[in-house]
């Protein structure tokens, strides 16, 4: 099932779908980044580093995220249900945005609710908290894979 599922990971609807992802990702990295901290200021603070490692991380969360969703889609028509798996992709953006994004409204989010806290004090402009998205993410893809892998087709039964 997994060859079938990378064959159509190579139509060109699944590419172009990909590539919108990839895109929709990247701006929504790029601006949880600018909102926790602007670049310069990153490189003024910790260095070029954190902002090569803050891009490069953000290249690959949204080619994976991008991946993840083109698998899902793909279990979709091979098996008629998409992967629970897929929303964690999603869940690594509402993850980004509460952690270590715009720090005025995630404080004033939180302080609604009872919760105070100042997100400025993150490591590292927000870095570790970054890595636990991708890890939610690459834990999403082997969960969609597993159930490409082993899950089972819709099947109609008639009496």
């Amino acid at each position: 099932m997994i060859s079938e599922a990378i064959k159509l990971l190579k139509t060109k609807k699944l590419m172009l779908q990909g590539l919108a992802f990839f895109a929709f990702f990247m701006v929504i990295y790029t601006m949880i980044d600018g909102f926790n901290l602007s670049y310069s200021a990153m490189i003024q603070q910790y260095g070029l580093y954190l902002v090569v490692v803050n891009i490069l991380l953000n290249l690959t969360m949204a080619s994976l995220s991008a991946l993840l969703l083109n698998l899902s889609t793909a279990m979709a028509t091979l098996k008629g249900k998409e992967s629970t798996g897929s929303n964690l992709s999603f869940v690594s953006v509402l993850f980004g945005i509460l952690t270590y994004g715009c720090t005025p409204c995630v404080i004033a989010f939180f302080a609604s609710v009872g919760i105070a806290f100042s997100v400025i004090a993150l490591p590292l402009a927000g870095l570790p908290y970054k890595l636990i998205s991708l890890l939610l993410i690459i834990i999403g893809i082997l969960w969609t894979l597993r159930e490409i892998r082993h899950g089972q087709c819709k099947v109609s039964y008639s009496n």
